[in-house]
């Protein structure tokens, strides 16, 4: 059973209905990050356990390695030497790249829809007020032709 904070951080990330694809998406990729971590740290560990030149033989260390390569720093540092540890080192690398990858996407999109919607109030404001200044002086050319029409047969002409 998952502690109760990550059980509430996984049902935030996916769990709400009115949150958009894209979020949700990002959100359950950022999850399966964190596993991919985790559990990477653990397999290359495993894979590279007794190797010779092996760098990666305890779990902080290959805890450290994996967020440096998923977030593609690499400093090179630490580095798998195993075929098996490389096979671990690549899928971390492309699973944190896709992640880092749709994150910025809901990022971008985010922020593109706010302004979409900025764009869309601001016409239908400009359209209102169009409307509004459109009913206002068809107000006045009619008192205005009321007014006209009123002074020419006062003096007795047509209008």
């Amino acid at each position: 059973m998952p502690p109760g904070f990550l059980t509430r951080a996984i049902a935030a990330l996916l769990g709400r209905e009115g949150r958009s694809l894209h979020l949700r998406a990002a959100g359950g990729a950022t999850l399966v990050l964190l596993v991919v971590m985790l559990t990477g740290s653990w397999a290359v560990v495993a894979a590279e356990q007794g190797a010779r030149g092996a760098n990666l033989t305890t779990y902080p260390r290959a805890l450290w390695w994996s967020v440096e390569t998923a977030t593609t720093v690499g400093y090179g540092d630490f580095f798998p030497v195993t075929p098996w540890g490389r096979v671990v080192g690549a899928v971390v690398m492309v699973v944190g790249i896709t992640t880092y990858g749709m994150v910025t996407a809901a990022l971008a999109t985010w922020f593109v829809g706010r302004e979409q919607r900025r764009r869309h109030h601001v016409a239908h404001d400009a359209h209102a007020l169009g409307e509004e200044t459109a009913r206002v002086l068809r107000e006045r050319f009619d008192r205005l032709e009321r007014l006209v029409a009123g002074e020419q047969a006062g003096r007795g002409e047509r209008p």
